[in-house]
Parts: C-alpha cells; structure tokens; sequence
C-alpha cells in the first residue's frame, strides 16, 4: 500500500486496534532484543538484578536500562528489601505476564518452523493444511 506523507501506508487508520498499526506499536514497546530476553527470563518468577544478569548474559549497564525502560512501561515491577544487604527484586507486573501465552506461543511457532522442515498440520485460522514450499 502506498504511504502518506507521514510515512504511514494509507487505508490503516493508526490506533486501529485491529489493523497491523497495534502490532506494530506493541512491537515497538516489547520487541528489542533484550526486553525480550529479560521478559522471557522473570517467566519463571521473581530474580535478583545478578541472578538476572547471569541468567541472560546481559552487561550491568544494558540490564539496568532494560529493567528500567520496563518498569516505567508497566511490564516489571521492582520491590527492594531494605535489610542489610539492600536486595532488589524484580518481577512481571500482571501486564508483563499477560505476555506469557505470547511467549509459548512464539516457541511453539519456532519449534516447528524453525527446527528444520515444517510438519503439516492444520492452520489455526483457515482450517486448512499448512505445507513448506518445494
């Protein structure tokens, strides 16, 4: 579809909650790399800043800024024990593990079509069967 002046295709009304804009903006506030790593990792429960560091590799200062960006989106919650030493906690808020449905699906998506050949199966939408091109 053609684009507007403002860079947008034209017939898909930004805010559409329906059309491809909403994907898009979900994307944006989600989809890099690291959020998704730490989204992914705090699935299993509530971590420490280190138990999160190991867990996905991330430096100090990129994690830090992850966990913040977030938090100020909702997607994280941070709790700190004053006792000595200062622990600080994270874990998803109930916006942040609504995406846990997302996450399996994704990795059921990836464990067939990523693994190899794709397995032909019925497409959830159609009905009908998927197969890999020749």
């Amino acid at each position: 579809m053609p684009a507007d002046a403002t860079g947008q295709e034209r017939g898909v009304e930004r805010g559409d909650e329906h059309g491809p804009c909403s994907v898009i903006d979900s994307i944006e506030q989600i989809g890099s790399q690291w959020r998704l790593v730490v989204l992914h990792d705090l699935q299993g429960g509530e971590k420490r800043f280190n138990e999160l560091k190991r867990s996905t590799g991330a430096s100090s200062r990129t994690l830090s800024r992850v966990l913040s960006d977030l938090g100020e989106l909702g997607f994280v919650d941070r709790r700190v024990e004053a006792d000595a030493p200062v622990a600080t906690y994270y874990s998803l808020t109930a916006k942040g593990g609504s995406l846990c449905p997302v996450f399996d699906e994704i990795e059921a998506w990836a464990e067939e079509w990523l693994d190899g050949e794709p397995r032909h199966e019925e497409t959830p939408r159609s009905g009908r069967t998927a197969r890999s091109e020749p």
